[in-house]
């Protein structure tokens, strides 16, 4: 008689090999891998600070302090002394890969790994783009042609 060893192995590339649906609510998904761009939610950690969010939270330690949210939208402890000075740079100190969905208060925003894996049809699901409430939910860019 023939027994698997990790029969949890088997289960998870028997999961993977079918096709996921679609989430009843995708806009509060942190990442989408439904096609081959493979999109991440980010958000801002100096944004946080700047907007006093109450779910920030400091400690000390090793002489320095760091940040991070109580919440867990994020999970990186952030050195609050190289945070402050990178958002004096143009650019700022920039995103951090969201972990939980984001609260109404945070900037976010969505990044895509690989655009050049995107086809003429566009997003396969293009509710995970929604912004939580209360930010907007498009861009307008605009092109001034010379």
């Amino acid at each position: 008689m023939h027994y698997a060893h990790n029969l949890s192995m088997e289960t998870r590339e028997q999961v993977a090999a079918e096709p996921t649906e679609l989430p009843l609510r995708p806009q509060d998904e942190v990442e989408c891998r439904r096609c081959g761009v493979h999109c991440d939610k980010v958000v801002y950690p100096g944004a946080c600070v700047e907007r006093g969010c109450p779910f920030v939270y400091s400690y000390e330690e090793f002489g320095h302090t760091y940040m991070g949210c109580v919440m867990k939208v994020f999970e990186v402890e952030i050195d609050f002394d190289l945070l402050r000075e990178a958002e004096k740079r143009r650019g700022g100190f920039g995103a951090v890969r969201a972990t939980s969905p984001a609260l109404p208060m945070c900037r976010v925003e969505v990044e895509g790994c690989y655009e050049s894996r995107s086809d003429e049809l566009g997003c396969v699901n293009p509710e995970f783009h929604e912004l939580p409430v209360g930010e907007p939910s498009f861009r307008v860019f605009a092109q001034i042609a010379s």
